[in-house]
């Protein structure tokens, strides 16, 4: 599970080598994020801004904008709450990788004309849910604790 703060950048580390579908070599490779809201299923894509795969986990990370971007890694979370997310492998024949509406899927279905300098998605290699919470302060319902009085308070009944 990913947890993240709403309104902030957030890393996520996830197991994507066990999946992994392509031959192509990590330089050649990236991973598209599709967040899905629980609540209202509203679908979000991403590439995360920083990738590192190790050995046995990805690491990426997510840049919060008010205005979101999916190939910079910009993303506007809302409302806060839990995600599911699913991890896309992305990769590509050419050296030179370009995360663009040109020459990168925007999301897991979109193909493009087969090029050494266009994205194919490979396939899903990892799901998992991510929980958004609030920014402390700014949740959207908030209580107010009143201090207990310090005499006895006595009901009376049928007087």
């Amino acid at each position: 599970m990913i947890q993240a703060i709403r309104e902030t950048n957030f890393d996520a580390f996830i197991e994507t080598k066990a999946n992994r579908i392509g031959t192509q070599t990590g330089a050649r490779t990236r991973h598209l994020v599709k967040f899905i809201n629980d609540l209202d299923e509203a679908v979000f894509y991403a590439y995360p801004v920083l990738e590192n795969i190790h050995n046995r986990y990805t690491q990426m990370s997510f840049l919060y904008n008010i205005a979101p971007d999916v190939f910079t890694g910009k993303i506007n979370l809302i409302p806060a709450g839990y995600f599911k997310y699913e991890v896309y492998e992305v990769s590509w024949v050419g050296d030179d990788v370009v995360l663009s509406s040109a020459t990168a899927p925007a999301t897991e279905t979109t193909v493009l004309p087969v090029t050494d300098e266009n994205g194919v998605v490979e396939g899903l290699v990892a799901i998992g849910i991510l929980y958004l919470a609030e920014k402390a302060g700014s949740e959207e319902v908030q209580y107010t604790e009143y201090e207990a009085p310090k005499t006895t308070n006595t009901i009376y009944y049928g007087q």
